[in-house]
Parts: structure tokens; C-alpha cells; sequence
């Protein structure tokens, strides 16, 4: 971008200017306004987004980038977008506008929470800034609190690593009749370049700021991820790879200094925060982020969005696929720190949804993953390596009975079903809840995890359904009398074509906790 002399403004006299700004502003004195700011070119490249839906209000999100793995080229200077949001798609019938700045603080990114929209209803929008505009995209709000809905449908899915492979499975996402799609974390993966994969990354692991800004950048230069975000709203949560690969907490996965670990996780949650549809109330304050919240929809359902990394004490064990030691029995051993389960528990209590969500990053059901061996392997960094934090959970379901609890999962790059147990040594013990998890949407789950997992199920009767091979998305249309859970898989992500299939689909009947084929 180029400085435009004649378009430089007094920055007080431009933010004072008649309510000429709605929405996030967050500006540095220091930096001076250009209004009409020349690109070197299209800003636009990384696409629109929406999420957060409320009955009356939507987040925005857009981030100018004209050069996308260049740190966005842009130049240190603040930035007036326009924006609006329409009844129709070809923007005839605005609602509302406004104008925000996007500043260098934020890599050029705004978030806009619209309020004053009508429940229940599609939006379309776009951006513009100079005499540049964005695409349009669309987006929905919630239906309106205790208003009786009669359906639901939404998509899940987490973990795209791009060297892995083609977004082949957000190509057909983006056909299907949603309201909304959940990620569940994973969005980005910090490793360095791999040559023998079907896509690169740039550069070594990631650190810095500018290497998570740049990242993030590569990974929505995706036309299908683009298509996605600018269809449907979007709730977002992180899992491990939007800092670093199993870290827990401000522990990292391998020798680093607390210091260092602790600035880099500042740089992650920085740029994830750049990077999404979040409202003001998650901007990060240095090394911490607010993440987990609720979003209710209607009376029917009610997502509990969670934060099991930030939180959590450390793995376990010294992590792994091992047998348990002592220490993932502790009883102050926690996935989601004191504070956030409190938060939970409450929350599911007071509910009054037909649907009660929670969406989560890592396996909630115990799985025994050795059948050969009298001593039982688990993988400590799923909540088998935090027993009296789960246990914590399913006694209060069973004992509380919250609405048709279902808990939505990622992170294992594989698809599971699985019944949630009182106590899962007991087979015959109560059902408490059900448990879909998604498979990925391009990162690999090893071949050679294949086959011992499946004669692990015998020994696993609580989980009703795994499937490694394919990577994917879970559908799912939720009523009063149901929710169906299909398991939607592409043919392949080595290539751009591929066509998708329902691998399985499975229900759950209102009252009747635990999956059945369908």
C-alpha cells in the first residue's frame, strides 16, 4: 500500500467525527488514518466470515492482506472499512453500517458485532475500503430465546492440516442446508515444511507473531475454507496446534523455557484472535484468552463451547498411549480449570434447551486401545488421562439430568460414536449421555492405528462405531423427537474432485441417551 498525502487525516478529528464509527475500534495514537488508502493488491484475499450468532446480533470478520504470506502487506498505518448487512444477497435492502478501523495493533483485521438484527433469519454482507469490496457473504442470526424451533442443522468438524492434503471436504460442506458449522479446534498446524506431502507449508515451525499471522493467511488463501466462512456463521474453539502440539496450560510440548513458551503462546492467541469471527469479549489480554461461552439457540438447543487447553494441568504420565500412573487419578488433575467446569455445570443446570451441546476438543469416553494385554493403554492426553475431571462431569449428568446431553469432539483425525458410562468398567452401568466425534478434515490418522483399534472395540463396548480411513465432517439435524448424526466423508484429499458419501449415521432419541444406527 502507498501513502496517499492528500487523504491523511487529523486521527482525533477523524474518530470524532458525527458517530462516524460503530462497532470495534481499537487504534493506536500512533499511528496515522489514510481514508482512501491505495493497495498494492486486492485486500480482500483471505475472504469474509461471520460467527457468534445471537437472536438479535452477528460477529463480522474480515482482515485486509493484500499481501496474504507477506504479513498482510500492509503498511503501520489505520484503515476505515465500511461495512453492511442487507435482507437480500445482492445488498439492495440494507439494515445496518457503519465504518471501523482497521489498524496495524490487529494485523488489519475487524470484527464487527452487529446488534438490532432481526431473530432467525438470513443476512447477507460485505466490506469495502477505497474502492475496493469484499465478496458478499451470508450469514444467520439465532432464533429468539424460549422461541419454540422445530430444527436445527449444523456441521462439525476440526484438524485441517494443510501439507496433508486438499479441503476437498469443505468443498461439499459448502453445498449442504446448514445454519451454522462448529470447529472444534486444529484450524492451523505450527509445524515447519514437509516436502513429501501434497501441499507445503512456508518455513520452519512456527514462532513469532509474523509466523502465526502468515500461517493463518496460507490457510485461508483456501478458496474451499473461504467458501465455507463467507456461507454459513461459524463458532470457533482452539485445540493444541494454534500454539503448539500438546501443550497444556503454560507447558510445552518439549524443552522450552516457561518464558519463551509464554510469549509464544501470547503470538498464537494473538493471531488466532486476529483471525476469527470472535466478539471483543475474547480479544486475548497478553497471554490469556476467553474462549469458552454458550450460545442458545432457541428451546432447542444450547451449545457449551469449551476450552480444554489454556486450563488444563499437564498431561499425565509424561503423556502418551501408556497405561495410567498414579496421576491421571488425581482428583485435582482438570481439563478445563476450576472456574470453566463450575461455569459448566451451572450452565447445564439452568438449561432449559431440548439439546444440551458441548463442544469439546478431545475424546470424553474411556477407550482401552491395547485388547491383547491385561493392562489397559490409554491416550493421556484425551480426558483418560484426567479421570476425576470427567468422572466430575458424567456424575453430574447422571445425577443432575440435564436435557439430552451430547458431547461434539474432535482432535483424533478419526470418526467415533460413543455411549457415555456412569462408569465405563461396567458395562451395564447407566447411559448418561452420547458422544459424536468427527473425523478430520485433512490430517492424517495412521494406518497402522487402523486394525488394533478395531480389535480394541470388543473390549470397548460403550463405543458404537469407528471409522480411520476417511476424512470428513459430521452433519447433523437436530428436532424435537431427534438428532441425527451423519457422517459425511470424501473420496479422497489428494485431489481437488472428490466426491462425498455418508460413511454412517446414527440418532439419539429426546430421553433416550446413547447413539443407534440409523
Amino acid at each position: 500500500m502507498q501513502y496517499n498525502g492528500d487523504r491523511l487525516l487529523n486521527r482525533r478529528n477523524f474518530l470524532l467525527g458525527a458517530g462516524l464509527f460503530t462497532g470495534l475500534v481499537i487504534a493506536s495514537k500512533t499511528w496515522p488514518v489514510i481514508a482512501q488508502p491505495i493497495f498494492s493488491n486486492y485486500p480482500f484475499q483471505l475472504g469474509v466470515a461471520s460467527g457468534d450468532p445471537l437472536p438479535d446480533g452477528i460477529v463480522l470478520w474480515t482482515r485486509l492482506a493484500p499481501e496474504p504470506l507477506n504479513g498482510g502487506g500492509m503498511q503501520p498505518v489505520n484503515v476505515p472499512v465500511e461495512w453492511q448487512i442487507a435482507r437480500d444477497e445482492k445488498m439492495t435492502q440494507v439494515v445496518q453500517k457503519g465504518t471501523v478501523l482497521a489498524t496495524p495493533e490487529l494485523a488489519h483485521s475487524i470484527h464487527v458485532d452487529v446488534r438490532g438484527l432481526e431473530p432467525n433469519r438470513w443476512y447477507w454482507y460485505q466490506f469495502k475500503v477505497g474502492n475496493e469490496v469484499s465478496p458478499i457473504g451470508r450469514t444467520r442470526t439465532a432464533p429468539a430465546p424460549n422461541n419454540s424451533i422445530q430444527q436445527l442443522n449444523f456441521a462439525f468438524a476440526s484438524c485441517q492440516d494443510w501439507q496433508n492434503g486438499f479441503y476437498t471436504a469443505y468443498k461439499n460442506m459448502a453445498e449442504e442446508d446448514l445454519d451454522l458449522i462448529v470447529h472444534l479446534g486444529d484450524y492451523i498446524y505450527e509445524y515447519g515444511a514437509n516436502s513429501d506431502t501434497p501441499r507445503q507449508h512456508i518455513g520452519e515451525e512456527i514462532i513469532t507473531l509474523n509466523d502465526y499471522r502468515n500461517r493463518y493467511a496460507l490457510y485461508k488463501t483456501d478458496v474451499n475454507l473461504q467458501a465455507v466462512h463467507a456461507k454459513f456463521p461459524w463458532i470457533v474453539t482452539w485445540d493444541d496446534h494454534e500454539v503448539e502440539n500438546n501443550y497444556a496450560n503454560y507447558i510445552p510440548e518439549n524443552n522450552q523455557s516457561r518464558e519463551a513458551f509464554i510469549t509464544r503462546r501470547v503470538n498464537a492467541y494473538q493471531a488466532y484472535y486476529e483471525n476469527m469471527p470472535l466478539r471483543l469479549s475474547s480479544l486475548p489480554n497478553k497471554s490469556s484468552m476467553l474462549l469458552y461461552r454458550r450460545l442458545t439457540f432457541g428451546d432447542l438447543a444450547e451449545f457449551n463451547v469449551l476450552d480444554t487447553r489454556q486450563y488444563r494441568t499437564d498431561q499425565p504420565c509424561n503423556d502418551g498411549l501408556k497405561p495410567r500412573c498414579d496421576a491421571a487419578l488425581d482428583s485435582q488433575a482438570t481439563m478445563t480449570g476450576a472456574k470453566q467446569e463450575r461455569w459448566l455445570l451451572q450452565g447445564l443446570d439452568k438449561s432449559q434447551a431440548r439439546w444440551n451441546i458441548i463442544a469439546q476438543q478431545t475424546m470424553l469416553a474411556q477407550f482401552d486401545f491395547d485388547p491383547r494385554s491385561e493392562v489397559q493403554f490409554f491416550n493421556l492426553d484425551q480426558w483418560d488421562g484426567y479421570v476425576a475431571s470427567r468422572d466430575r462431569l458424567l456424575n453430574f449428568l447422571e445425577q443432575r439430568k440435564p436435557s439430552n446431553p451430547v458431547v461434539i469432539t474432535g482432535d483424533i483425525h478419526s470418526s467415533w460414536v460413543n455411549d457415555l458410562k456412569a462408569d465405563f468398567n461396567n458395562p451395564q452401568s447407566a447411559t448418561v449421555g452420547t458422544e459424536f466425534i468427527c473425523t478430520s478434515i485433512s490430517s492424517d490418522f495412521p494406518t497402522r492405528f487402523i486394525e488394533s483399534t478395531q480389535a480394541a472395540l470388543s473390549n470397548n463396548p460403550h463405543t458404537k462405531f469407528f471409522n480411520g480411513n476417511y476424512r470428513g465432517y459430521v452433519r447433523c439435524k437436530l428436532t424435537r423427537d431427534n438428532w441425527q448424526s451423519d457422517y459425511r466423508v470424501v473420496s479422497t484429499i489428494t485431489e481437488q474432485d472428490a466426491t462425498i458419501s455418508t460413511l454412517a449415521s446414527f440418532v439419539v432419541e429426546n430421553g433416550q441417551p446413547g447413539a443407534k444406527a440409523a
